[in-house]
């Protein structure tokens, strides 16, 4: 059945070019995932933090660099686009920042970020997040990003507002957590914000 519009997005917009290095102008670098990235992330697992707000959780490197795998087959399928987020001088990972679910017919996608316990509070998120987001909607003409979290994560609310993502609304009961159903908050940046 033809669609009243065209794909916001044609195919291969994101899969035609190699996954790009993304520099935020300040000092930290979004790469694609290596394999030698997996001891880092599998350490940045371990903290206790990443359990109370991710529901993931790593038991071997080896698990971790099957998701590596994952994240790089998932840009050539357009259907998420991961990077890892480090020191620009040091390579030293501080974080992950992705576009989720992404929908290049609607010109959609999600916004996902985590740090390292050594990273937080420096303003590691909302600067890879700033970074991306200039990407997606400047150079590659996404129409809408979204970004959720648990309203209980008042750190991670911070990071949406600090990138310019608008609160929208809350979701009841959304996700569940190791300690039960969380509320969601909805953030968006549109283009033209």
């Amino acid at each position: 059945m033809p669609c009243t519009a065209g794909p916001v997005l044609p195919a291969r917009t994101l899969s035609g070019a190699p996954q790009p290095v993304l520099p935020t102008g300040d000092g930290l670098l979004l790469r694609p995932w290596r394999d030698t990235d997996a001891p880092a992330v599998h350490a940045a697992f371990q903290d206790p933090a990443m359990h109370q707000w991710h529901i993931r959780t790593a038991d071997s490197e080896e698990e971790v660099a099957g998701w590596i795998r994952e994240w790089r087959a998932a840009w050539e399928e357009e259907r998420s686009a991961q990077w890892a987020v480090v020191d620009a001088g040091a390579d030293e990972l501080l974080g992950r920042v992705a576009l989720r679910d992404i929908l290049l017919d609607e010109g959609v996608a999600e916004v996902a970020y985590w740090t390292t316990r050594a990273a937080r509070g420096r303003g590691v998120a909302p600067r890879a997040t700033t970074a991306l987001t200039r990407w997606a909607l400047d150079e590659i003409g996404f129409h809408r990003l979204e970004l959720q979290h648990a309203t209980a994560n008042e750190a991670s609310c911070r990071v949406a507002v600090k990138a310019g993502f608008t609160l929208e609304g809350t979701r009841r009961s959304a996700c569940l957590h190791p300690d039960g159903w969380h509320d969601m908050h909805v953030h968006a940046r549109v283009q033209g914000d």
